[in-house]
């Protein structure tokens, strides 16, 4: 199975980046994922669901380490890797 994981972090401060907001970046782009996309006010990454949810979990572990005080976050299965294989239904 595949899914997409949307998520923000807060506070924001429009001046720089928060230090929740930067751990939560280096998470999902060093998690393997794919289709990585990290902006300002928003963030999506893609991948197999062990590796988005692996991310998710240290996402949020991390963000509010960093001093989060809210995470956001939306999961959308977008996709069943195993589809065609042997066994799949």
């Amino acid at each position: 199975m595949r899914l997409r994981v949307e998520f923000t972090t807060e506070p924001f401060d429009l001046d720089e980046a928060p230090a929740h907001a930067l751990v939560a970046r280096d998470v999902v782009t060093g998690a393997g994922l794919d289709a990585v996309d990290v902006g300002p006010f928003g963030n999506t990454a893609e991948g197999d669901a062990g590796r988005v949810l692996d991310a998710v979990s240290a996402l949020l572990r991390e963000s509010l380490r960093a001093g989060a005080t809210r995470v956001s976050l939306q999961v959308n299965v977008i996709g069943d890797a195993g589809a065609g294989e042997e066994g799949a239904t």
